[in-house]
Order: C-alpha cells, then sequence, then structure tokens
C-alpha cells in the first residue's frame, strides 16, 4: 500500500530534508508541498538538489485536498502551525516539527514561547515525538509533537541515567553546540557568512532556551520529581550537526552499563565503546545518534558526549520515523542510509 503524504512548509530546510528522506520510502508518496510564498514554483526553483525529482508544485496550504491525503507533514513555524493544524480535517494524521505541541501544559507553552496556546483543545491528545521512549503512544496517535533538535540530543544523553538512577539528578551541565541551520532558513543578521563564520558564540545564557521547557517537562517526568539542569547552547559556523557535552556525578562504568541496556535494541542510537567520543561527522546526513562516555578525572564524574544531525535525527528524520509508526509501516523504513563523510 502506498500512503499520500503532504508537506505543509516544504521551503525550509526540514521541509527539503523531508523530501530527500521520502524520495527512498516505497510506501509513501508526496502528494502535495505547500509554501504560501512560493506557492505556484517548482521545488527545483527553491532546491535545485532536488531538481531530478518528480515533485508537486507549490502550492497554498488551502488548494490541498486534503481527503486525499494520509498524512500530513507541518513544518511550519511556531504559533503559525497551531493556527494551521487547528483548522485541518479531524481524520487526519499530522506529525507536527514546530514546538507548538511539545509542551503539556499551555501555560508553559506561553511562558517559554511568548504567546497564548492556539489550539488548547487539540493539546491533550498530542503525542511526544521522541521516537525511541513514546513509540506505542505515537503509533496509535492523530497528532504527534515532534521535539526539539537540542532537545532531542539533550534527552539520549541523560534519559537513561535519570531511569536508572546512576546519576544524581542535582548535578547536571550540558552543554551544546548547533549548526546554523538550526536556526531555520529566515534571513537574520547574525547567521550572515562574515557575521558566522571563523568563530562560535554562546546563546540564550542563562536558562533562557525554549528547549529547556521539554527538559524541564520530560526529566521531571521521567524522575518523578522536579529535575532542572544547566543547559547553555552554542552557534557553530557548520551547515549540519549538533555535539551535545553532559557532566554528571555518577560512575562511568554504571553509566555505560545504563546505555548499552537501555539502546541494545534500538536501531538508530548507537553506544560507542567505553572511552571513545563521537563526532558530527560520523553522523552527517543520517538518522543516527551516536553516544560515547568517559570518566572523568575526578572521581565520581563521568562525561557523556552525544551527536546527531539535527536536520534529520533532530527534525525530519525522527518525524518520518513516526510518521512509519503511524501508518503502520517498519520504523526504520526510508532512514537507514549511511551517514555523509566526509
Amino acid at each position: 500500500m502506498t500512503y499520500n503524504v503532504a508537506i505543509l512548509g516544504a521551503s525550509g530546510y526540514t521541509g527539503a530534508e523531508l523530501i530527500r528522506l521520502i524520495a527512498d520510502h516505497p510506501g509513501i508518496q508526496i502528494a502535495a508541498l505547500a509554501a504560501d510564498r512560493k506557492a505556484g514554483m517548482q521545488m527545483a526553483e527553491v532546491f535545485p538538489h532536488l531538481r531530478h525529482m518528480d515533485l508537486p508544485t507549490l502550492c497554498k496550504i488551502d488548494e490541498i485536498d486534503f481527503s486525499k491525503i494520509d498524512l500530513c507533514f507541518c513544518a511550519l513555524p511556531h504559533k503559525t502551525s497551531q493556527e494551521v493544524i487547528r483548522d485541518l480535517p479531524h481524520n487526519l494524521k499530522i506529525v507536527d516539527l514546530s514546538a507548538d505541541f511539545r509542551l503539556r501544559d499551555p501555560a508553559e507553552y506561553q511562558k517559554w514561547y511568548g504567546n497564548a496556546h492556539a489550539a488548547v483543545d487539540m493539546q491533550g491528545e498530542a503525542v511526544y515525538g521522541l521516537t525511541e521512549f513514546y513509540r506505542e503512544d505515537i503509533a496509535g496517535a492523530r497528532l504527534v509533537a515532534g521535539t526539539g533538535c537540542n532537545a532531542a540530543t539533550g534527552q539520549f544523553a541523560l534519559r537513561p541515567l535519570i531511569s536508572a538512577g546512576v546519576i544524581d539528578l542535582d548535578e547536571i551541565i550540558l552543554d551544546l553546540k548547533c549548526g546554523v541551520s538550526g536556526a531555520g532558513r529566515s534571513l537574520k543578521e547574525n547567521l550572515l557568512h562574515a557575521e558566522l563564520s571563523e568563530g562560535y558564540n554562546a546563546y540564550a545564557v542563562g536558562g533562557t532556551h525554549r528547549h529547556l521547557g521539554e527538559f524541564d517537562q520530560e526529566f521531571s517526568k521521567l524522575a518523578g520529581r522536579p529535575v532542572q539542569i544547566q543547559f547553555t547552547p552554542h552557534l557553530v559556523p557548520t551547515n549540519r550537526g549538533i555535539l551535545a557535552t553532559a557532566y554528571v556525578k555518577g560512575e562511568a562504568d554504571a553509566i555505560h552499563a545504563a546505555f548499552t541496556k537501555a539502546y541494545a535494541d534500538e536501531p538508530f542510537l548507537q553506544v560507542l565503546p567505553m572511552g571513545e567520543t563521537p563526532s558530527t561527522h560520523h553522523v552527517r546526513g543520517s538518522n543516527f545518534c551516536h553516544i560515547g562516555v568517559v570518566a572523568d578525572r575526578i572521581a565520581g564524574r563521568t562525561i557523556v558526549v552525544a551527536a546527531l544531525d539535527n536536520l534529520t535525527k533532530g527534525s525530519s528524520g525522527q518525524a518520518l520515523q513516526n510518521a512509519n509508526l503511524m501508518l503502520g509501516e517498519p520504523e526504520t523504513r526510508g532512514l537507514m542510509m549511511a551517514p555523509l563523510f566526509p
């Protein structure tokens, strides 16, 4: 059986990444591509690297016949996504790549994103889209809320340790570097080549980054009590990739064993041998996340390093992984491509 999907926001980086991934998926066909400001254009004009593909002409969202769509990917900006999804047919399966349904409490959404929730009545049915930890709920869901790319990386590096009780929950520091594509495709002065290249900088310092809302929500739920981590993201002059370094209080052997047990059957989460650390080069363009564990020179302290591609495992690859579950397809279908190297 072939399923028809629509991609809303197809002119952004995550939209283009979805198209690239779905191209190799035997069970999914792209039936509609929406990009309101570029409606009427061919995808080859927007993304020349997709020129070889036979794709629908870009259109406006209200021009799509959703009666012929089985699942819709929403790669739209925050706030816009809520307003659009609210008006979509109620029998349509939806994977949302924005932040609009990630936080279960609408008040928390308003706190972190600065505007009132525009689809409160739908929030209760949204399933958090970190596939490896919510796959049973995702399989039966109508609306799945994809995670933030930073939030996904940090959770892959920390969730098994919280579950296993092998680290001190009050002493977690997460230092994260993210490629510039994580900021989207919109023109921004600080992302110009002359502003960004030959250096990197911390941003949202001191606990203001929006993905902290996800960390607070998920880690506290997992631990059964409030958990707050110290988190500082950095913007680095590379196109793709996230490298997250977590500093924790706990024994390295127990931590490595917790990862090995938790991820033993996970096709996309690779635990490296003790003492090895990953590189974003080794996951680029793939749906894999590599995790390394190193004992610190200070007794009883450990360093965990996780690497993934923010556009793939951190966003569009995760979205396709979730869509596979929602459509009854094998979870790995269309996602087992090897990373690009060098």
